[in-house]
């Protein structure tokens, strides 16, 4: 990466930054420029024993839950335990997080050959087999139903807490909120799949029991969010957005509650309607 492009990321918050803008009102520009808020996009590489495996685009902050919260998903560790140590070493042209894992995860990582460089929020470039897109993930157990005034309240509460998108009104958000609808944890990133994870790392950091309430995320829902909630042993799944066909598809097979459009009073549900209470 051209080292022009990239700037180092300072003391203090570093997951934004300050750009002159001219404003156009109406069809006409401001007599002036203003100074605006934008979102960082930092080039983040991904490493396991020393060895490179991956490097996204994602929002500079909250790296230790996103690398932790990646291999969990990715299936590259089957439990926050086999990640024995995380480092955030700051380069000239980006942001190496570098991970120990255990031996045994290190040596089946070594036997999946993958490498993967995506774009913004992209988890999938770079996958070389299909088996490895659409991995066989065992059904989420079944859970106590929740109400659905608690998914529609939990979906507004996070949009009051998307912090770094009142800022600069270009990030994505992944919420949990508990049985009862109460938000007690939000991540935020340029990447809807990176805020995802990264709020899987620090659930799992946190020690909370993620299968014990629902996910809520500020975008469409993919196939690979549904995967990525399935493997955390998390049953509901709520998107402001559409989700897709195979979205719909993987949901039904991993027993995971999926809900779209979920806006105001109003929601359609796509999967497992019976683990939300009308």
């Amino acid at each position: 990466m051209d080292d022009r492009l990239y700037r180092r990321p300072p003391a203090g918050r570093a997951d934004c930054a300050e750009a002159a803008v001219l404003r156009v009102r109406g069809g006409a520009p401001d007599a002036a420029t203003q100074t605006d808020r934008v979102a960082e996009e930092t080039p983040v590489a991904l490493e396991y024993n020393g060895i490179s495996h991956a490097t996204m685009l994602a929002s500079p902050a909250d790296l230790e839950d996103f690398a932790l919260g990646f291999s969990l998903t990715e299936g590259i560790v089957d439990r926050p335990a086999d990640v024995r140590g995380i480092e955030v070493a700051p380069q000239f042209n980006g942001i190496v997080v570098q991970m120990e894992i255990s031996s045994a995860c290190a040596a089946r990582l070594k036997a999946r050959r993958r490498a993967m460089a995506g774009r913004t929020g992209c988890g999938l470039c770079g996958v070389e087999t299909l088996p490895e897109v659409l991995r066989q993930l065992p059904p989420v157990p079944d859970a106590a139903a929740v109400p659905l005034a608690a998914v529609l309240g939990a979906m507004r509460a996070m949009r009051g807490s998307q912090a770094l998108h009142d800022l600069t009104g270009a990030t994505h958000a992944a919420a949990w909120a508990d049985a009862g609808g109460q938000v007690r944890l939000v991540r935020e990133d340029v990447g809807r799949h990176n805020a995802l994870d990264k709020l899987i790392g620090a659930l799992a950091r946190q020690d909370v029991d993620a299968r014990a309430g629902l996910v809520l995320v500020s975008s469409r829902a993919s196939y690979e969010m549904v995967q990525k909630c399935a493997a955390a042993g998390i049953g509901i799944l709520a998107a402001v957005s559409a989700p897709t066909a195979l979205a719909i598809r993987v949901a039904q097979h991993t027993n995971v509650a999926l809900l779209g459009f979920v806006r105001n009073a109003d929601a359609a549900i796509y999967a497992h309607a019976e683990r939300i209470l009308s």
